[in-house]
């Protein structure tokens, strides 16, 4: 048995109850059984920015704004200095517009696309590497047992994953702290959403750490290192692009955590070494996470 984490020091923590985020399904099991088990739910949220149908993501319901904000930055919609004047959500048509004081025109953009290896299928508009040349991060130092706090106590939490499975997991961290938990069936999902959060709350990236559930991928890099965030840690494993890409921009790359274990591709001259790994337990098996999941 698992003991769970205590979720009072996050800011925003996974409701893994919340209506509408899953439901129980009737089946059999090998022995032929009859079982009842939740699922998650996936529902289309369709973006908009202005007058402009950008994308429709499918995702699981939680956080629209959120999403949506974190979707435009990521792709570079949304300017620097570009006023949000309203946000708005409509439950029953699955819309969120975005509205902002300035002219968007970015029909050369939506007319290049990259899906990428993300689950339930990103998409990412334009150049993906926009924006990455140049682009300096911040050496914020990163303490090993600060990480080994982190991977234990997300591992631990209530959540979504826990309850249903196939889900995905992001959680933006500070020092030992995990602040923001966000889940859904797609990674790059998650991550906007954290980002849309960061956007809306104006909260500086320079000291925080993305640890993700899912794999090391390209996109996975390039939007850590977009947002500015320094470190992106995971239990999961790399992408060769994912590392070439957090080796040109200094991006800190941390993956295979799992119990006292990890791997440093890239930036480990941000790692202080101040925890002992033979004092570090292993995972409990309930706690385990399958990245590709």
């Amino acid at each position: 048995m698992v003991q769970l984490t205590d979720t009072s020091e996050y800011l925003i923590a996974p409701d893994p109850h919340a209506a509408r985020l899953s439901r129980v399904v009737s089946g059999v099991d090998h022995t032929g059984a009859a079982i009842s088990t939740p699922v998650v739910e996936e529902r289309p949220l369709t973006i908009f920015l202005n007058g402009t149908e950008i994308v429709t993501a499918m995702t699981i319901g939680d956080y629209p704004n959120y999403l949506a904000l974190g979707f435009l930055k990521n792709q570079g919609m949304l300017a620097p200095g570009e006023t949000i004047t309203a946000t708005d959500y409509d439950e029953d048509l699955d819309t969120i517009v975005i509205r902002t004081d300035g002219q968007t025109n970015y029909e050369a953009k939506l007319k290049k696309k990259t899906r990428t290896s993300g689950c339930a299928v990103g998409t990412v508009f334009g150049d993906m590497m926009d924006g990455l040349d140049g682009l300096t991060l911040h050496d914020t130092p990163v303490r090993t047992s600060d990480l080994y706090a982190l991977a234990q106590k997300i591992n631990r939490t209530p959540s979504l994953y826990l309850e249903t499975g196939a889900i995905h997991g992001t959680v933006l961290c500070q020092n030992d702290r995990p602040l923001v938990y966000m889940e859904d069936v797609g990674r790059h999902n998650a991550v906007d959403k954290i980002a849309g959060w960061m956007l809306s709350e104006n909260v500086h990236a320079a000291d925080k750490t993305l640890y993700t559930t899912g794999r090391l991928t390209s996109e996975m890099v390039i939007k850590c290192a977009l947002m500015g965030i320094p470190t992106l840690a995971s239990r999961s494993g790399f992408t060769a692009w994912g590392v070439e890409i957090a080796q040109q921009t200094g991006l800190t790359l941390i993956g295979r955590m799992k119990g006292h274990r990890f791997t440093c591709f890239s930036g480990d001259h941000r790692l202080i070494r101040d925890a002992d790994p033979k004092t570090i337990p292993d995972d409990p098996a309930k706690a385990g996470r399958k990245g590709a999941t």
